[in-house]
């Protein structure tokens, strides 16, 4: 019984993974759709967004089936629990780079106001961070799954910097204040995508310790997701 128990979480550990492998990609070909204009690529890539949310059913329903079958005390129920919340963390990602498919969409002929370079830097530092808080979840490294959070920071000023950038491009002309906006919302998705990352690492913490308490990135965290362009 507690070999194919074993075997079972194995399968829910690997389904994980997939599910982030297809947000990671998602995430990064919405940018680069958008830092094309490619809105085929950008209507194709928002279609993939049901395949993530049946994923992340999929696994919710064995996870509650375990739950129900097996009543997993203590390390065992901590796991099936952040598998569990994980895989919600994962489906509101993807959700971000649907997200950034519908900007793109929306946006029509419209050109982008400047060339992106921070935005799929912040799209490349937000996909590395995640890839290796799930590697860190599933091999239950703690020393890992503390020391990813801070990377957000990077992902912080990138953010910053983007916003700065896009401000002055709105002073020197009011009517560029939406295509502004366009951009601005792809930046806050990844740096919100960036954020839930740490939610990941939390978990891994909780599961192989017990111990589930907030982890902070920097004092001013807060401060970048508190600058918008408004109309």
């Amino acid at each position: 019984m507690r070999k194919s128990f074993e075997s079972d979480i194995q399968h829910l550990k690997d389904e994980l993974l997939v599910l982030g492998s297809m947000v990671e990609q998602m995430t990064l070909e919405a940018v680069d759709a958008l830092k094309k204009r490619d809105i085929d690529a950008a209507h194709r890539l928002y279609a993939m967004d049901a395949q993530i949310n049946a994923r992340r059913y999929a696994i919710e329903e064995q996870v509650m089936v375990l739950i129900a079958t097996q009543q997993p005390m203590a390390h065992d129920l901590r796991l099936l629990a952040s598998i569990l919340e994980i895989a919600g963390e994962l489906e509101r990602m993807g959700d971000y780079a649907k997200g950034i498919c519908t900007i793109n969409i929306r946006m029509g002929e419209e050109p982008l106001l400047k060339p992106l370079i921070d935005i799929p830097r912040m799209a490349q530092t937000g996909v590395s961070m995640l890839h290796r808080a799930l590697t860190a979840f599933v091999n239950e490294d703690v020393e890992v799954a503390r020391s990813i959070p801070q990377e957000d920071d990077i992902v912080d000023e990138l953010y910053n910097q983007v916003y700065r950038e896009l401000m002055t491009f709105v002073l020197r002309d009011p009517r560029n204040i939406e295509r502004a906006n366009w951009l601005l919302w792809v930046a806050h998705n990844l740096e919100r995508l960036a954020d839930r990352v740490t939610n990941i690492c939390e978990r891994t913490i909780f599961t192989a310790t017990g111990e589930l308490r907030e982890i902070k990135a920097s004092d001013d965290e807060q401060t970048s997701g508190s600058q918008r362009l408004s109309q």
